[in-house]
C-alpha cells in the first residue's frame, strides 16, 4: 500500500485523532506484557496489586448488610435483606448472598471489609467522583491518577501498570508516562476490511512521519492483540470451570479481564498493577435482583481468581466512586449518595471488618458520614505492597490504615 493510499485510509478511518491507539496507550500489545517477564527490575518477592472498579456507585448497604439495625428496614421497607438471607458476619453484619466466595475469603481470614470509607465534601456525580477516587485528588481533581503518578515516580515502563478494559482509565495516567492498555473486546472490522489489510497497514512505508507510521502500526497492532487475547481466553477457558459470568459477556467481562490478568500474574510478566472493572451499579429503579446479579458476576470472576493466584503476592482492591442513599426511593431503587465499604483481599491481609458501620440515623442530608478517608487506604498500598513512599504520590498524603498488613 502506498503511502498516498494510507495516508487517505487513516483520515478517513478517523486515526489522526488518536483513535488507532485504543489498543494500548502506548501501542502496546499482550505479548509485550507477557515478554517482561525476562526483566530484572522486578524485586525477588514483589507483590502484584489488582485494582478492581465497579462503575455505576454500588450499593454499599446492600453489599455488607447492617441487619440487626432496625433502621435499615424501616429505610428500604421492599429492599433490605432480611436477618435469615444474608452471609453473616458477626451478629450484625451479612454479605449480600450473591458475595458465597468472598465469604469464603472472608472466613479463611484473607478478605478485609472496610466500613464507612468517603472523602470529605462528597460529589455525587459519576464523572466527578470517580476523577477524585481514580485522582486521588478530593479537593480538586487534576489530569493524573495515583497509579500514573507512581509510574512516572518509580520511572518504570508503562508495562508495569496494565489494564485489560477498552480504554486507559484515568487512574493509569501520569505526567510524564501512562500504563498500557489491552482491551479486553474482540475486533470488529468495518465492511471490506480484513485482518490482512490491517496488518498490511502495519508496514512502514518511505516518506510518511514518524506519527502517521506510529498510527498506522497501531492497527496491525490492534489484530496482534485481538489474536493473543483470544489465544489467552481459550487457555484459561480450558483450565477454568465454565461459569455464567464468564459465558454471557458485557458486563460480565470481568471473568475474562481477571483471566488474563492471572495469565500475566502466572506468565512471571513485570507488572506491579493491573487495573478491571466491572459496570451496572447505577441501580434507581428495582434495584435487588440486577444489583445481587452484578454481585453475583463480581463474586464468581474473583472467586475463581483468588483461588488460583493464592500464595503468589497478590493484593486486590475493590472499590466504587461512592455508596447509595440510606432510604430506598419510590421505585424501590437507590439514589447517589456517599461512603460505603472498600474490599482488600489477597496474601499477607488481615482479614475481618476494620472500621465502623455508619449510623444510618445519624445523617449527612440523608446520606452516610464517611470515617475513614480512601486516600489511606492507597496509601498502605503504596507502602506495603508497591513499596513506594505515599507521600511523593498522593500530594503529601501519608497516613496510612493501621492493621490492614
Amino acid at each position: 500500500m502506498d503511502t498516498l493510499t494510507r495516508r487517505k485510509f487513516l483520515i478517513a478511518s478517523g486515526v489522526t485523532g488518536g483513535v488507532a491507539l485504543a489498543g494500548g496507550a502506548t501501542a502496546f500489545t499482550l505479548r509485550d506484557i507477557l515478554a517482561t517477564s525476562t526483566w530484572s527490575d522486578k524485586p525477588a518477592g514483589a507483590k502484584t496489586l489488582v485494582i478492581v472498579t465497579l462503575y455505576g456507585g454500588n450499593d454499599g448497604l446492600n453489599t455488607v448488610v447492617p441487619f440487626a439495625d432496625p433502621a435499615y428496614a424501616a429505610a428500604r421497607p421492599e429492599l433490605a435483606y432480611r436477618p435469615d438471607e444474608v452471609l453473616k458476619l458477626d451478629d450484625k453484619l451479612g454479605f449480600s448472598p450473591a458475595l458465597k466466595n468472598l465469604k469464603k475469603a472472608y472466613d479463611a481470614k484473607r478478605a478485609a471489609v472496610i466500613l464507612g470509607v468517603g472523602y470529605p465534601k462528597p460529589d455525587r456525580s459519576h464523572f466527578r467522583s470517580m476523577d477524585i477516587w481514580q485522582t486521588a485528588q478530593p479537593e480538586r481533581p487534576g489530569n493524573t491518577g495515583w497509579i500514573g503518578r507512581w509510574l512516572d515516580a518509580v520511572g518504570g515502563d508503562p508495562r508495569h501498570a496494565v489494564s485489560f478494559e477498552p480504554v486507559l482509565p484515568p487512574l493509569l495516567a501520569g505526567a510524564t508516562t501512562a500504563g498500557a492498555a489491552v482491551p479486553l473486546t474482540g475486533l470488529k472490522l468495518p465492511t471490506g476490511v480484513s485482518a490482512a489489510v490491517l496488518r498490511s497497514l502495519g508496514k512502514p512505508s518511505d516518506g510518511e512521519s514518524p506519527l502517521q507510521a506510529r498510527a498506522a502500526r497501531s492497527y496491525a497492532d490492534l489484530v496482534e492483540v485481538d489474536d493473543m487475547v483470544k489465544q489467552v481466553k481459550e487457555k484459561a477457558t480450558e483450565e477454568h470451570e465454565p461459569s455464567s459470568a464468564t459465558a454471557t459477556g458485557g458486563q460480565a467481562a470481568l471473568a475474562g479481564q481477571l483471566d488474563l490478568v492471572e495469565q500475566c500474574i502466572k506468565a512471571g510478566a513485570a507488572t506491579r498493577v493491573f487495573s478491571v472493572s466491572l459496570g451496572g451499579f447505577d441501580t434507581h429503579a428495582d434495584e435487588k435482583g440486577p444489583q445481587q446479579t452484578q454481585l453475583g458476576r463480581l463474586d464468581t470472576a474473583l472467586g475463581a481468581f483468588l483461588e488460583h493466584t493464592a500464595g503468589r503476592g497478590v493484593v486486590t482492591l475493590v472499590y466504587t466512586e461512592f455508596g447509595r442513599r440510606v432510604k430506598a426511593n419510590a421505585s424501590d431503587g437507590t439514589d447517589h449518595g456517599t461512603a460505603g465499604p472498600m474490599f482488600v483481599i489477597g496474601d499477607g491481609v488481615r482479614g475481618g471488618i476494620h472500621g465502623a458501620q455508619p449510623s444510618l440515623t445519624d445523617l449527612d442530608q440523608g446520606d452516610l458520614k464517611f470515617s475513614i478517608d480512601f486516600r489511606s487506604v492507597y496509601a498502605t498500598l503504596l507502602g506495603s505492597v508497591l513499596e513506594a513512599d505515599p507521600g511523593k504520590v498522593l500530594g503529601g498524603y501519608t497516613k496510612h490504615f493501621d492493621g490492614l498488613f
